[in-house]
């Protein structure tokens, strides 16, 4: 199957059903988003587009950005994610290393096209998405005029690459991760299995388009799903449309997750209608998942994937996690079980699959992974260990083939000779009242080689001294874990998704000595 025909199967269950809309605006029906992404494809294959060629969206989290992508992913041409919120110069890297010729610009972004134009002279085409009168000449607005009652109908082939995703860049220069049709086919077949409807979902699309919001919204079309889009997260505003449009469905990245814990308001509203609150793309504290589970219900739902092996390459249900609760409280820790149609395995650095319990790293299997990394073959094989992806996370499998990861590769601190996963002392130091969030990393240190650093956000109102913190990770770790320091900071350095940037952190720390330090 395309992409596009997951789309055309939730507009073929009700034409007139909500489609499409932005936060508190009336919603367009799958009718006229089909009608729209019609349009959209033959105004870009009227530009003399040809299938294949790559086409970007530089906006923020709006309507009309989705439509695009669907009239881009209609029209055989391959969908370039930009998450706006990055650094332009980021920005024009990913566009000019994945062969970008068209770009659909939102008109708050209108600043940045002389940068674009002068970063990246393959792109050809400039279309603006908005109404605003265009800086960037052509506009979407008018293809939907000239191009009424369009029907483009491309043949692509499941192995054909319908999006390049970029790598988290944490090792460098981001990587183009190309997912085909088939990967899309997988990631939704996974996710449906996992989350079964049982009824046309409501959707808060949060989270970044470009992430993973707008891969969740892509699984959830095929089942008539109405994507409601918030142009910016605000958490009191998150909750409140929860309970206002009876949300069923929700992505959001852990840090994002506390804010709303930590939200005055955060037990005001009915949050009766959730179905499925997914978190994924960091750990998350165990007891702020309890807090989660006390406050909206037994609906949280975790996946575990990376742009090389999207969203949910295994799965921890909500009832995962009530059985957890009541009986194995240690696998609020675990991130799941293998995915249906994506086998896990544990594998040493010789390529050996390592039993139950056994620590190594994360490999994953299957039509899942991407089929590769653009125009970079060198670095794809890097990731390949037979018919294995390497992930780069160090893990384990209980008895019962729940997945632990227990921390990146590299992220490992060694210290006076012992391995430290950070993410086993982050995970005490979240359970501390006073704590908003943490980051553990290792910092230069003439006896230990590194020592354990605890870098620690506290909750608007509260108070903790390093002393607190050092002696709860004493008593619950011992001495070789427990943090050498503790600093305090207003708030953490975090990507445009969310996540903390260990390596702003560990840079800080380690500029200027010989060894240095990096995700």
């Amino acid at each position: 199957m395309r992409l596009i025909d997951f789309f055309d199967r939730g507009h073929d269950l009700d034409p007139h059903a909500p489609c499409l809309s932005d936060l508190g605006m009336p919603p367009a029906s799958f009718e006229q988003v089909k009608e729209a992404s019609h349009s959209i494809a033959a105004g870009l294959l009227e530009l003399g587009l040809v299938p294949g060629t790559k086409v970007a969206i530089y906006s923020p989290n709006v309507a009309g950005a989705f439509q695009c992508i669907l009239g881009i992913i209609r029209a055989g041409l391959v969908w370039v994610p930009v998450n706006a919120r990055n650094a332009t110069g980021e920005n024009c890297y990913v566009l000019d290393n994945t062969d970008v010729e068209a770009l659909l610009i939102h008109s708050s972004y209108f600043g940045v096209l002389e940068q674009i134009r002068s970063s990246c002279p393959k792109i050809r085409h400039i279309v603006g998405i908005d109404d605003v009168p265009a800086q960037a000449g052509l506009r979407v607005e008018d293809w939907l005029s000239d191009h009424a009652k369009a029907h483009v109908d491309e043949p692509m082939a499941s192995e054909a690459v319908a999006a390049i995703f970029s790598s988290g860049g944490t090792t460098g220069k981001p990587k183009g991760v190309t997912w085909s049709n088939l990967t899309w086919a997988t990631m939704i077949a996974n996710f449906h299995t996992g989350m079964p409807c049982d009824r046309p979902p409501v959707h808060l699309v949060v989270a970044p388009m470009t992430h993973g919001a707008g891969a969740v919204a892509l699984c959830l079309v095929g089942a008539g799903a109405h994507q409601i889009i918030m142009k910016s997260f605000d958490a009191g505003r998150v909750l409140e449309a929860i309970e206002t449009h009876k949300v069923t469905h929700i992505f959001l990245p852990p840090t994002a997750i506390y804010m709303l814990l930590a939200h005055p308001r955060v037990r005001d509203f009915d949050y009766g209608s959730l179905r499925y609150f997914l978190y994924a793309a960091a750990p998350m504290s165990a007891d702020k998942l309890r807090e989660a589970l006390d406050i909206f219900g037994p609906v949280m739902a975790q996946s575990y994937g990376q742009a090389e092996a999207p969203l949910i390459a295994t799965f921890l249900s909500p009832a995962d996690h009530v059985d957890a609760l009541r009986d194995a409280p240690h696998r609020l820790l675990s991130c799941g079980r293998p995915s249906l149609l994506s086998p896990v395995g544990i594998l040493d650095d010789d390529g050996t699959v390592l039993g139950r319990g056994e620590h190594g790293e994360v490999c994953v299997r299957g039509d899942l992974v991407m089929p590769g990394y653009y125009r970079n073959p060198e670095a794809t094989a890097e990731t390949r260990s037979g018919e294995w992806h390497r992930t780069g996370d160090i893990g384990y499998r209980d008895q019962a083939g729940f997945l632990y990861i227990v921390d990146r590769k590299r992220d490992m601190i060694i210290s006076g000779g012992f391995n430290v996963f950070p993410s086993e002392v982050e995970q005490v130091i979240w359970g501390h009242p006073a704590v908003q969030d943490c980051a553990v990393i290792g910092t230069p240190d003439e006896k230990w080689g590194e020592a354990v650093t605890a870098i620690v956000e506290l909750r608007s109102g509260h108070e903790v001294d390093a002393e607190e913190i050092i002696a709860l990770c004493r008593d619950r770790l011992g001495p070789v874990k427990t943090p050498k320091r503790v600093e305090f900071r207003d708030a953490l350095p975090r990507s445009s998704v969310g996540k903390v940037l260990k390596r702003d952190l560990r840079d800080e720390f380690w500029r200027g000595h010989t060894r240095a330090i990096s995700m």
